[in-house]
């Protein structure tokens, strides 16, 4: 996958052909469904919630809008709830097994949300103010733990086997959430950071909750542990090729399609793979970036940066090869990641389902 070129408001556009022969009505089916069956079950587990949590959550979910008044508001993809079905099928299990294991790994993902929003300071997620803004930091905390408390209860009140092993998994895939998020920020007050710390950095923020999605309804279908990690293998490297694709919307992505502000990533100062790769290629470019990234950090008056020199720092990743290795990151990850489907024996339909959601990850173009 190569980017195409210019520096401001692109989309990420894939340069492997055989990514272009995704179907997309058959991932929009997919995606479709595993909304269809989630959220009536996300929308009882957030009624427990005590008000005002239930309409905070209700809001942030898209249910409802700032008034309280019922909106069709973007509640996301469900990626990771589509990947919790078909986990269950390619286990040999109706689909129907994995949703409670989808609506913990979706309620844990927002709960992720509301926090990374608040400490990130963004004031839109999908084209929309965040709760922060809303209703106050104090709500977003409690109403993120509140969803991570929930994905807990739902998968433990099935009171079997099976839902041990899978919270078990969704509880350490978690902690490498949280110790991911910890890493992004400390990383944002250093000078350097490699691309094995990213890398690996990445792999807890995102690959670790999607991993768990691909192995959670699996699980719950009753496959054994060889056949659950090896499906979390193939979350992994998927989640590393979404952060690596995340990453270059994050600096060149368009905001009408991303629903964030214009060299978003670059505001905030983040290490993501592109400014990564460009500061360990060498080169003048990479000198220069280096500089000025080691004076924008002790810059008194960063926050007033024009468009010009946040555009003029993204020219001189994309100069220092930061964009191209970063997009070819992310084809190499998703090879990775489909080469672990072909270790587990499953349905041959599933099998190419999971690898249309692979290929839409990674030449999606919001």
């Amino acid at each position: 996958m190569s980017s195409t070129t210019g520096t401001r408001g692109e989309s990420v556009t894939p340069a492997n052909p055989a990514f272009d022969t995704v179907a997309d009505t058959d991932v929009t089916a997919l995606l479709e469904r595993g909304r269809a069956l989630s959220t009536p079950v996300l929308r009882a587990a957030v009624d427990r919630l005590a008000p005002p949590m239930d309409t905070v959550a209700a809001y942030h979910f898209g249910w409802i809008d700032a008034q309280g008044r019922p909106s069709d508001g973007d509640g996301g993809k469900a990626v990771r709830p589509a990947l919790a079905l078909l986990s269950a099928e390619a286990a040999g299990a109706a689909a129907e097994a994995g949703v409670p294991g989808a609506v913990a790994v979706e309620l844990v993902h927002n709960f992720s949300l509301l926090h990374d929003d608040l400490m990130d300071g963004d004031e839109q997620r999908r084209h929309r103010d965040t709760v922060w803004k809303v209703h106050g930091p104090a709500q977003a905390i409690l109403v993120g733990d509140a969803l991570f408390a929930l994905a807990n209860e739902i998968l433990l009140e099935l009171g079997t086997v099976e839902a041990g092993r899978a919270a078990r998994r969704l509880t350490v895939a978690t902690r490498k959430l949280i110790d991911g998020q910890a890493q992004d920020i400390s990383y944002e007050h250093r000078e350097r950071v490699t691309v094995e710390e990213c890398l690996e950095m990445e792999g807890n923020k995102t690959g670790a909750l999607l991993a768990c999605a691909c192995s959670i309804g699996a699980v719950l279908g009753g496959a054994d542990d060889r056949t659950a990690d090896t499906l979390e293998a193939y979350g992994h490297h998927l989640g590393l090729a979404f952060q690596a694709v995340d990453d270059l919307l994050g600096i060149w992505g368009d905001p009408g399609s991303t629903g964030k502000q214009t060299w978003s990533d670059l505001r905030q100062r983040k290490k993501s793979l592109p400014v990564v790769a460009a500061l360990a290629a060498g080169g003048p470019a990479s000198e220069r970036l280096g500089e000025l990234l080691a004076a924008d950090a002790k810059s008194s008056d960063f926050d007033s940066f024009s468009e010009e020199e946040f555009a003029a720092r993204a020219a001189l990743i994309e100069e220092a090869g930061g964009r191209e290795w970063t997009a070819q990151e992310a084809r190499r990850q998703h090879a990775v990641a489909i080469e672990a489907l072909h270790r587990v024996e499953m349905p041959p339909t599933v099998r190419a389902q999971l690898t249309a959601l692979a290929d839409f990850v990674v030449v999606r173009k919001r």
